[in-house]
């Protein structure tokens, strides 16, 4: 796996300027303790179950100016894993949470079903169809730039002060997660907190039968839809995928330019994709100054952080319409035909 920016995340399609980050495989991984060549007993443990039974200890370990939420799956995660190693993980990102917070904040750790999809795996090449473990730990703390995001998982590197850090805690989380056969992502902007994603493979079959399966085929479009995304991959992608099913696509590269492309076609477009977190105007700002050209537009907004940390920062208010990243192909069209069916 290479360092790059990717358009669509493990299972799923996008992101935004808060980008994914996929380590290169460091041959210094092979001289860390939770790397290869570690012992490990991987038994049928529940996912949820591991990270429940560690609240007590993240509690103590982030401090009392730090509010800590655990959000399991309503539903078992049965995954072939060994318990140790997971805590490890929980405990290396949240101790790198709590670094990235040191005013205070809060850390969301949940967990959810989700599926790999085989358009995903078509497009570039890696990673197995089937259901996984989504395990997000997510803070609001300072966040990284991008020099930071591209060598956070190198063994060894480190931002802090000489002494305070060894830089090996998350080199750790990415060997213990390709170990497990697993994927990791990393969203994160400067002053906007960071999610990292652990997608670790689902055995039960219980689990995997409960997973809600949509038969429903997916409907075309003839509508013309105004896509902002600063990021050329993932704009490029979602552009396929609408133009695919019979949508007219005009694309911005950011908030200031939907703007501009607005004003020049707003008698045709019908709705707006817009990324929450972009240059000069945001998603939010720019739907705003929209909205007083053509007060019903419809729009759907996206973003790589979780809708409460949106919400909670203020950025977006609750009652539109938005889309986690990554999503699926699917999901995407799915949407944007009910947005523009109401």
């Amino acid at each position: 796996m290479q360092n790059r920016r990717e358009g669509w995340g493990e299972e799923n399609m996008g992101h935004d300027t808060v980008q994914e980050t996929r380590p290169d495989p460091y041959s210094l991984l092979d001289l860390l303790s939770f790397s290869r060549r570690q012992m490990i007993n991987p038994q049928a443990v529940d996912l949820n179950e591991i990270v429940r039974k560690s609240e007590k200890l993240f509690s103590r370990l982030i401090g009392e100016d730090i509010e800590l939420e655990i959000i399991p799956a309503e539903r078992d995660l049965t995954i072939l894993a060994d318990s140790t190693q997971i805590e490890q993980i929980l405990m290396n990102l949240s101790t790198n949470s709590r670094d990235a917070m040191p005013h205070g904040g809060k850390l969301t750790i949940r967990t959810e079903l989700i599926e790999f999809e085989e358009e995903y795996i078509n497009r570039h090449g890696y990673g197995k169809t089937g259901t996984y473990a989504l395990l997000s730990v997510e803070d609001n703390g300072e966040g990284m730039d991008q020099k930071t995001k591209e060598r956070v998982f190198e063994p060894f590197f480190t931002t802090k002060e000489i002494g305070k850090g060894t830089g090996l805690g998350l080199s750790m989380v990415y060997g213990i997660v390709k170990q497990h056969n697993g994927y990791i992502n990393l969203y994160s902007e400067k002053g906007t907190g960071t999610i990292f994603k652990i997608y670790l493979p689902v055995i039960c079959s219980k689990a995997e039968e409960s997973v809600p399966v949509n038969n429903a085929a997916v409907k075309h479009g003839t509508e013309t839809v105004l896509v902002a995304e600063d990021d050329t991959r993932v704009r490029n992608l979602i552009k396929e995928v609408l133009q695919g099913y019979g949508y007219h696509v005009l694309e911005a590269k950011d908030g200031e330019d939907a703007i501009a492309m607005f004003n020049e076609f707003q008698n045709e477009i019908q709705l707006l994709i817009l990324d929450v977190i972009m240059p000069r105007k945001n998603g939010k700002e720019a739907y705003d100054q929209i909205k007083t050209l053509k007060p019903d537009i419809k729009v759907l907004f996206s973003s790589g952080y979780n809708v409460d940390i949106i919400h909670k920062k203020g950025i977006l208010e609750e009652g539109l319409d938005f889309l986690v990243k990554p999503i699926s192909p699917n999901n995407l069209l799915r949407i944007v035909r009910e947005i523009l069916d109401r």
